[in-house]
């Protein structure tokens, strides 16, 4: 696989700072990884997982969720290893596995002893299987969007996860994203584009998820049996126009886990966070709000 180099890495964020790219947070050793992170906010810990689309960045998908839920936690939205500023290992094994451990490796760094998780598509799954090996580091869940589940690879997901860099394709990705045309234009495009072809970046998304892509949707999947034994508090929330994680996997979700809920936007695809902003926080807002 190929791998950003790590002191490659450190140029990039110091030269994202002076920039003034806001998809440079801060740094912190994380099971090993030198990862970009934001944090913003102070009181119980919420901690932000993002989804795997090409050239994604915690800033990217959470730029209007941290405002506001900063106002009442401390929020936490890492790049996940393999994704935006943080670095990419030569020869890094990408999967569920390795992802959780740089979850729980973020809480260590930062000293957060348990957090709720709102994990967004691939975040989604990422989450459950977090509260599934340390459920005594994780509280509530927020799933959005969220894959976990054994459900049939999606044109939209193939395309998502076999993007070859464009700024034609990413336009096409865009339309797949958003329910609501009016979201995506030729700039949002180029610069997705531009932030999908940084050095490094397509090397290592490129390797996370090769044809035949049905194997990482299983990959991803936790059994029914896990998901049944899932103690926590969970919101599940989902765009019924979603044409990348299909609704029937937060269908099949709460109908597997005892403590959950779910919410489906209408007029919405794979953007609830963004096409819904408003409405989103002030779900999540409520239900990490209440008392325990």
């Amino acid at each position: 696989m190929c791998g950003l180099d790590p002191d490659l890495s450190i140029i990039y964020f110091f030269e994202g700072v002076m920039m003034g790219n806001p998809e440079i947070g801060s740094r912190v050793v994380a099971a090993g990884i030198d990862t970009n992170y934001h944090s913003v906010g102070e009181g119980n810990p919420v901690l932000l997982i993002h989804g795997s689309g090409p050239g994604v960045s915690a800033y990217a998908n959470w730029r209007l969720t941290m405002p506001v839920l900063g106002k009442h936690f401390r929020v936490v939205a890492p790049d996940m290893v393999g994704f935006g500023f943080t670095d990419r290992p030569a020869g890094y094994v990408y999967s569920k596995e390795n992802w959780v451990r740089h979850i729980i490796g973020v809480m260590d760094a930062l000293g957060i002893e348990r957090a709720d998780i709102i994990g967004n598509s691939f975040g989604g799954a990422l989450a459950i299987a977090t509260a599934l090996e340390h459920p005594e580091r994780v509280g509530r869940l927020v799933l959005m969007g969220a894959a976990g589940t054994h459900f049939e690879l999606t044109p939209g997901l193939d395309a998502v996860w076999g993007y070859t860099p464009s700024i034609e394709n990413m336009r096409k990705l865009l339309d797949i994203f958003a329910y609501d045309r009016s979201l995506v234009n030729d700039e949002l495009a180029k610069l997705r584009y531009e932030a999908s072809i940084r050095p490094g970046f397509q090397e290592s998304f490129s390797s996370m998820f090769p044809a035949p892509r049905q194997r990482w949707v299983d990959a991803l999947a936790s059994s029914d049996e896990q998901i049944r034994s899932l103690p926590n508090d969970v919101l599940l929330i989902h765009g019924r126009e979603d044409q990348v994680v299909p609704l029937v996997s937060s269908l099949r979700l709460c109908e597997l886990i005892r403590r959950a809920q779910l919410h489906v936007f209408g007029c919405c695809g794979h953007w609830v966070q963004i096409e819904w902003a408003d409405e989103f926080t002030e779900l999540v807002v409520d239900f990490l709000g209440r008392p325990v």
